[in-house]
């Protein structure tokens, strides 16, 4: 297998720039330029109102790639003579001018930590200034965050399923396009996986690299008269020496030893081992189900194995991509062990068992269940497309302009909007979060120590008090002034702070099945004002 470490880059997306949006978010420009409202000062609240994967928490991503995106709103002159030819003749010439002039130095962006595990209705993003520049941030901002905090959350949900065990993805070739293939590779890594195969993403992202081979390397020897090189270096004598006869000899051995008649073993899969061994001879990892696991591929595998024992090398393992994968894994490392006791070749029975073949979150669990001995994971399609659900459904709702509140009423509660400037707090036990606060921005933060009035937003008799032994500040200031103003991570920081958050919520919240949901409150404060709000702006019914 190859890992390598590559030069770290954090470019991906060139097209992340203003004219990826709708068209609606154009046209809003223009009416709002009609209307004389350039100079509005508004306040937009990126968050969502359901946990994705039946589950109930969701990991955060896509701010750097959002702060990217602040960085460079600019609309260049080929911008501007696009939307001239889509939008209607009668726009005046003075409203492309106006939007030249855009920027973002008179924007600021709050957010929640890259890779912090959230919940429905807290902002993960803030965006405070010019209501013609925040309104067009909506939809670009929405596709940075949807779909990598979904893959992150995915990726999480694996992690947690497969404890300590490897995990890699292998999703590119199912990957929602070219882009959708670099950013599961990202966020699967940031939610909790070891490496990729994407070798791009391991250029860019400095990802851990892997990858053994695919079934038409086997298929494409038939015999061992076909391999052209048959010599490898011997590391213990120092000289170039006949591999094919000792594994020859090897294989011998085995069908013994485990009672397989040699006509079930394909020499045409020996052959193709061999010539990969030789070829990477410290990093032989075969494929063993392209004809038959027990009969042929692991006896030729180890047979190949343990000619490059014999000559100083170590195999590394096995990938299995179809069957029973619980059943093969336990005859593959009773293959192991077995070998490891005769021949006393102690590494032999701590081989590799990787698992490929379409797996998913319940794929584990149920392997998990059946005793297993893989070691880890290859998973493609159902991490990277999310099949299990293809959109987080992150909105992004004005909730104060010019100082004044705004709120969003819906005959389903659950879309009612929190209106106003927001901060959250997470308050935390003993060992593990307990609840997250919203509060107005005008309202002193809650203090460990001391008693916090915590409500549901809209039922009146859920409250509980909460006495916190930490408190932390969710929405951190990260651009002002035309710049960054707060360090980014790294990827591997991010990773981290992933695992970490995931520690401090409880294991309950966590679980695959019937998940306890994770509580969200606002202060005293902020109830009676949202309720307020509500009733002033619900309309009156009259019966007649």
């Amino acid at each position: 297998m190859a890992d390598q470490p590559q030069s770290k880059s954090n470019g991906q997306n060139e097209i992340v720039q203003p004219l990826l949006t709708d068209l609606y978010q154009i046209t809003m420009a223009y009416a709002y330029w009609k209307s004389k409202k350039t100079d509005d000062y508004a306040v937009f609240d990126l968050f969502f109102r359901k946990n994705p994967f039946s589950g109930e928490f969701t990991v955060f991503a896509g701010l750097e790639e959002c702060l990217k995106l602040i960085q460079k709103f600019r609309f260049s002159d080929s911008d501007i003579a696009y939307l001239r030819q889509i939008l209607p003749s009668t726009i005046e010439n003075e409203f492309y001018e106006y939007l030249k002039t855009l920027t973002t130095d008179n924007i600021k962006f709050y957010a929640v930590k890259e890779g912090t595990v959230v919940f429905p209705k807290i902002p993960l993003i803030r965006v405070e200034g010019q209501l013609v520049v925040a309104q067009l941030l909506e939809t670009t901002l929405l596709n940075l965050v949807n779909y990598a905090s979904l893959m992150t959350t995915n990726a999480a949900r694996y992690r947690l399923a497969a404890g300590h065990l490897k995990l890699y993805e292998f999703g590119l070739r199912r990957a929602q396009g070219p882009d959708g293939g670099l950013s599961a590779s990202r966020y699967s890594y940031i939610g909790g996986f070891d490496g990729t195969s994407n070798v791009l993403a391991g250029k860019l992202f400095n990802i851990p690299v892997k990858g053994t081979h695919a079934h038409a390397y086997i298929t494409s020897f038939n015999s061992i008269d076909e391999l052209q090189l048959i010599t490898l270096r011997n590391n213990n004598m120092g000289s170039e020496e006949n591999f094919v006869r000792p594994v020859l000899k090897w294989r011998e051995k085995l069908i013994s030893m485990f009672g397989v008649i040699l006509s079930e073993v394909n020499d045409g899969e020996l052959a193709a081992f061999i010539s990969f061994a030789i070829a990477f001879p410290d990093g032989f990892m075969a494929l063993v189900d392209t004809y038959d696991v027990k009969r042929s591929g692991l006896i030729n595998f180890c047979a190949v194995a343990l000619g490059l024992h014999d000559f100083g090398y170590k195999a590394i393992g096995i990938r299995l991509d179809s069957g029973d994968l619980a059943y093969l894994s336990n005859v593959a490392r009773d293959y192991f062990e077995k070998i490891s006791n005769e021949y006393a070749v102690p590494y032999f029975s701590r081989l590799v068992i990787m698992a490929s073949n379409d797996i998913n979150e319940e794929t584990i669990l149920s392997l998990n269940d059946q005793d297993h001995k893989i070691d880890s994971f290859g998973i493609g399609t159902h991490l990277v497309t999310c099949q299990k659900q293809p959109a987080l459904g992150c909105v992004y709702k004005m909730v104060e302009l010019n100082g004044e509140p705004r709120i969003k009423l819906s005959q389903d509660v659950g879309k009612v909007t929190i209106p106003g400037r927001k901060d959250v707090f997470r308050l935390y036990g003993t060992t593990h979060s307990l609840i997250d606060l919203l509060q107005k921005a005008d309202e002193s933060p809650p203090i460990a120590g001391q008693k916090t009035l915590c409500r549901h937003p809209f039922q009146e008799s859920t409250r509980a008090y909460v006495i916190p032994t930490r408190v932390e500040q969710l929405l951190n200031l990260y651009w002002q002034d035309g710049q960054i103003c707060n360090r980014l991570p790294t990827l591997e920081e991010t990773k981290t702070h992933v695992e970490n958050s995931l520690k401090l919520i409880r294991p309950d919240i966590k679980r695959s099945l019937n998940p306890t949901p994770y509580k969200v409150a606002v202060s005293d404060n902020l109830y009676y004002f949202l309720h307020k709000l509500w009733l002033d702006n619900a309309p009156i019914g009259e019966l007649s």
